[in-house]
């Protein structure tokens, strides 16, 4: 196996691949789905190479029971997500940052959430960091449950099976073979991109909107989420 030279060694697909197989992908894809602590986790690249070791035999695992498991994983993260967002409700806004917690990212998920409704469960799979946090944000805001498991079933398949399946594809080219590490590069390149995009803006709409001075809360009150996506 090629090594992606791209973060730590223990964030390298081959890396985790190899030293935890199949098992260490499903928990990596379980925890990037719905975890708080599983948002800077490798998901994108890491269903990509799993797609390109298959296809080169690198990995015994038949590819569709390989895909079948991984969406089984990311719409059971995703569940556990919503089942914590719902238990924890708004409390989950006042939480103080931590090395593995920051409120911009819950920020980010929540305005995603408002501006794409049940739709954001199916575009946040293809968002890092952003997926992670979806779910959460969901069970806080209330969302029917019946329609959390359809946008979930969607998205989960879309991403664990689309990815994986991409992978799988492009293997089977000889472009792709001689350069596995720029085409793994590339793949987590472009994860970062939509991050990066939006970053710039919120850094931009904050310098031209700066935020208001908010008045003095009573004592355990939260700010006011869930809006139009809350369950009636």
């Amino acid at each position: 196996m090629t090594s992606l030279a791209l973060g730590p060694s223990w964030l390298d697909p081959d890396y985790l691949l190899g030293t935890f197989g199949l098992a260490g992908l499903l928990i990596i894809v379980f925890a990037e789905s719905g975890l708080l602590i599983g948002f800077f986790l490798p998901g994108d690249s890491l269903l990509f190479t799993t797609g390109l070791l298959v296809t080169a035999g690198k990995l015994d695992t038949p590819l569709w029971l390989v895909c079948v498991l991984v969406v089984l994983a990311a719409v059971l993260g995703d569940q556990a997500g919503y089942l914590f967002g719902k238990k924890v409700g708004p409390s989950l806004f006042r939480r103080p940052d931590s090395r593995l917690f920051k409120q911009e990212n819950v920020e980010k998920a929540h305005e995603f959430f408002e501006k794409y409704g049940p739709k954001s469960l199916v575009l946040a799979r293809f968002v890092p960091i952003v997926r992670t946090f979806t779910p959460i944000i969901a069970g806080v805001s209330g969302m029917n449950y019946r329609s959390f498991v359809t946008f979930n079933l969607i998205g989960g398949t879309l991403w664990g099976a689309g990815v994986t399946l991409l992978g799988a594809a492009l293997g089977n080219i000889d472009f792709v073979h001689e350069h596995i590490e720029l085409i793994l590069v590339a793949v987590v390149l472009i994860s970062v991109v939509p991050i990066a995009i939006e970053f710039l803006r919120a850094r931009s709409k904050s310098k031209k909107n700066p935020p208001a001075a908010e008045g003095p809360r009573g004592p355990g009150q939260a700010p006011q989420r869930g809006g139009r996506h809350a369950k009636r």
